[in-house]
C-alpha cells in the first residue's frame, strides 16, 4: 500500500483545524487539541487503529468545547472520504469490539455512501477530568454525516466513563482501519449495485 497521506484543514470563527491521515500509517500519532482528554481517546483510536493520525487543532472553548469536538469529526471525516475518492475502493466493512477493564465497546462501519449514526453509551459519570463526555456524540455524528457513512457505535456496558469512552474509541479505530483497506484485485465498487 503507498503512502497517501491526505490534508485536511478548516478555518471557521469559532475553530482553526489541520488534519493530517495516513490509513496506511502505522499507528503514529500527534494530536494538540485543547482538550486533554479528547486528545487522549483520539491518540488511542489511531494507535489501535494503526494508522497515523496528526491534528493540531483550537477553538472557542471559553464559550464551549462542543465546537471543536464536533469540527474534529467533521474533518476527520473528510479525510475519510478522500481515502475513497484516492483509493477507488475499499475494502467497505469494518467491525471491532474492546475491552477495557469492566468496559465492553462495539464498533461497526458501513463506508456506504450513506450517513447514519447509531450511538449508544450510557455513561455514569458526566465528566472525565473536565471534559463533558456528552461531546462525544457529537464527534460521532459529525464524522460520520462528513465521512457519508454508517456508523453503529454501542459501550455495552461499564462503570467508568473514561473506561467506557476509551473503548469505545479504540473500537472506532480498528474498524476504520478494516474498512478503510484498498479492495484489492479492482476498482469496482464492494456492492451488488456496481456504485456505492
Amino acid at each position: 500500500m503507498s503512502n497517501k497521506k491526505i490534508i485536511i484543514t478548516r478555518k471557521t470563527k469559532e475553530t482553526d483545524l489541520t488534519l493530517e491521515l495516513d490509513i496506511s500509517g502505522n499507528g503514529e500519532t500527534e494530536i494538540k487539541t485543547e482538550l486533554p482528554f479528547f486528545n487522549h481517546l483520539l491518540n488511542s483510536m489511531a494507535f489501535h487503529g494503526n494508522f497515523a493520525l496528526k491534528i493540531a487543532g483550537k477553538g472557542d472553548i471559553d464559550v464551549d468545547p462542543h465546537h471543536l469536538v464536533e469540527d474534529v469529526g467533521l474533518v476527520l471525516g473528510d479525510a475519510l472520504k478522500q481515502t475513497v475518492e484516492q483509493y477507488g475502493s475499499v475494502t467497505r466493512f469494518g467491525h471491532s469490539v474492546i475491552p477495557m477493564d469492566e468496559a465492553l465497546s462495539e464498533v461497526t462501519i458501513d463506508v456506504s455512501g450513506r450517513p447514519f449514526c447509531f450511538y449508544k453509551a450510557d455513561y455514569p459519570q458526566t465528566h472525565s477530568g473536565n471534559f463533558d463526555i456528552s461531546l462525544l456524540k457529537e464527534f460521532f455524528t459529525a464524522l460520520t454525516g462528513k465521512a457519508h457513512i454508517t456508523i453503529h457505535a454501542e459501550c455495552r456496558y461499564g462503570e467508568n466513563s473514561h473506561h467506557m469512552a476509551e473503548s469505545l474509541f479504540k473500537a472506532l479505530g480498528k474498524a476504520i482501519k478494516q474498512a478503510y483497506l484498498p479492495l484489492k484485485g479492482g476498482s469496482s465498487a464492494l456492492s451488488t449495485k456496481g456504485l456505492i
